[in-house]
């Protein structure tokens, strides 16, 4: 698993792609488990703060009785309106509570601070895939911590 910081620092033009996805728009798709090990999609936001990817969410939401469970999730980028214009990113991995001086941090940048009983995760990375076309080809640029960006032509 690695932080968000540690994909910037180790594929720095792959990890900007899919930063600018995931600015683009607000709403973006997870990934989670239910009990049963069936896969459940819900309306997501996440930030990047300090080197973090945050994943924040109501008391008792689905998705958060999901990661507590089971912490494996993916994340699909909004792909905007019927475009592939700056590619369609998709990021995997476990999620990981915040708590105490972690999630107060979070918590004090916020101008109306949600309070206590937001839960707060920062979803660590076991993968990143960005995949763009040109018009002749599509390319998928994929990263693993510790790896190189992988790229396939199709």
């Amino acid at each position: 698993m690695a932080t968000w910081k540690q994909f910037d620092d180790e594929a720095p033009e792959l990890a900007s792609a899919i930063r600018a996805r995931l600015e683009a728009h607000k709403h973006h798709i997870l990934a989670t488990l239910r009990k049963d090990g069936s896969p459940r999609v819900s309306g997501t936001e996440v930030e990047i703060f300090e080197g973090l990817l945050v994943l924040g969410s109501m008391p008792g939401a689905r998705k958060v009785e999901d990661l507590r469970r089971d912490p494996r999730y993916g994340l699909h980028s909004n792909p905007g309106h019927h475009t592939m214009e700056g590619g369609d990113a998709k990021v995997s991995g476990r999620a990981r509570e915040l708590e105490g001086a972690e999630k107060q941090a979070i918590l004090a940048c916020y101008p109306e601070n949600p309070g206590e009983s937001a839960q707060m995760f920062a979803l660590d990375l076991d993968e990143a895939v960005l995949t763009t076309v040109d018009g002749e080809h599509l390319y998928v640029d994929h990263w693993r911590p510790g790896q190189p960006v992988k790229r396939t032509t199709r």
